[in-house]
């Protein structure tokens, strides 16, 4: 990876519009104002000269055009830090099929839709309920919980680990991978080729041992997988492995943890969904819209003109697709979070030919996490809002969340 110039300083924001950083304490904390004073300055993209140049699109409209160009962007680095993969590894990427250009995209991707179709997924719900009530349990009679640390981070882990057949016993270092990865991104290229050495030799052991004993499970099921009639390379496999266990975490962590800190800080709405629990698949896909978890970057293929920003080769463009999910010109009353909107058409699982394949797993996890939670805890609220701690970068979520019951 080549590294570009950078301050290691990364001082505050003063201009949003000029020099955002999305890892800044207050983007984490309270991006919603931030994409507002974008969009009120007159251009609705944000530039910074930080990660070596970058572009940030806060409407709907031109988040989806870049969602949808494959032909202007690339999708050879989905995680914006100082550093640019080389070209070379273009259509392939690190982690395929996120990181896949066409034409190679459309069938590594077409390799996970059958593990991830809703009567996949159907399977193992039994088992995510299960847990959530091992969960619970594990609190005792506590008045005040962590759902962040105690909840939501766990429930992930549990389900995508027993997919890939990994060991429950490394769910701290799964945990620890996904902050080295996708919280890490200022860090310098010494401790970020370190971090991503330990994941890839973690996937190489785990790959040899499936490969030495298999068993019914994905990991052994992309081992074994074909493409245009030739089994895959380990690397294909290995790079795939990394997307799910990463992205397959955080994300829906981060899904869980941010409806709880609603229901928690908006009593009226989850007296509403305690009230006629048929509501809360509704009042999910609101709360996926109002507080989707992921921001995808791109890199510009080559210089050009885009709407009048002079983007130039291997500059990022991030996709916040929570912030296309609160544009007020795709969304009626996009700032407020209505448990019951009927249209919904929101973007948290992604636009294009990216659009999440795990989705049906993340819906599956949420929902269900939320009917346990909301079946032994009817009455909560914040214990402490100061103390509600959000992750940075591109994966927004609670990671401390007191919560006070009853």
């Amino acid at each position: 990876m080549t590294a570009v110039e950078r301050s290691d300083a990364h001082p505050p924001v003063l201009d949003w519009a000029t020099d955002f950083d999305h890892t800044d304490e207050a983007y984490a904390a309270d991006p919603f104002p931030i994409w507002d004073e974008v969009r009120a300055s007159g251009c609705p993209v944000a530039h910074t000269e930080r990660y070596g140049g970058a572009w940030l699109p806060t409407s709907h409209e031109l988040v989806s055009e870049i969602a949808y160009d494959t032909e202007r962007f690339t999708s050879r680095s989905v995680v914006a830090s100082p550093f640019r993969p080389p070209r070379e590894i273009a259509p392939v990427g690190i982690a395929p099929p996120i990181s896949s250009d066409p034409p190679f995209h459309k069938p590594a991707r077409r390799l996970l839709l059958p593990v991830f179709s809703p009567q996949a997924i159907d399977k193992i719900e039994p088992a995510t309920r299960d847990y959530c009530e091992e969960l619970i349990a594990q609190m005792g009679d506590r008045d005040v919980v962590d759902a962040a640390e105690e909840y939501a981070q766990h429930i992930p882990v549990r389900v995508i680990s027993k997919m890939l057949g990994f060991p429950e016993a490394d769910a701290d270092r799964f945990r620890g991978f996904v902050n080295h990865v996708l919280e890490g991104v200022a860090l310098p290229l010494e401790q970020r080729a370190e971090g991503m050495m330990h994941l890839f030799e973690y996937l190489r052991e785990q790959l040899e041992d499936h490969i030495a004993n298999p068993r019914d499970d994905l990991t052994t099921y992309l081992i074994n997988a074909e493409m245009d009639g030739q089994q895959i390379q380990l690397d294909h496999a290995a790079g795939t492995i990394a997307l799910l266990l990463l992205a397959g975490i955080d994300t829906t962590w981060s899904a869980i943890g941010a409806s709880i800190y609603h229901l928690a800080a908006t009593p009226a709405d989850r007296e509403r969904v305690v009230a006629d629990p048929e509501l809360l698949p509704v009042a999910m896909e609101e709360l996926l819209r109002a507080y989707a978890p992921v921001t995808m970057a791109r890199l510009v293929k080559e210089d050009m003109d885009f709407h009048g920003c002079p983007m130039q080769a291997d500059d990022w463009v991030l996709l916040p697709f929570p912030a296309a999910n609160r544009d007020p010109e795709f969304f009626d009353r996009a700032d407020e979070v209505i448990i019951d909107r009927e249209v919904n058409r929101h973007s948290a699982f992604g636009l294009g030919i990216h659009r999440c394949a795990g989705s049906h797993l993340a819906r599956m996890e949420l929902r269900v996490a939320l009917e346990v939670w909301l079946e032994h805890f009817p009455v909560f609220h914040l214990a402490d809002p100061d103390a509600v701690r959000w992750s940075g970068g591109q994966v927004r979520g609670p990671r401390e969340l007191p919560i006070r019951i009853g």
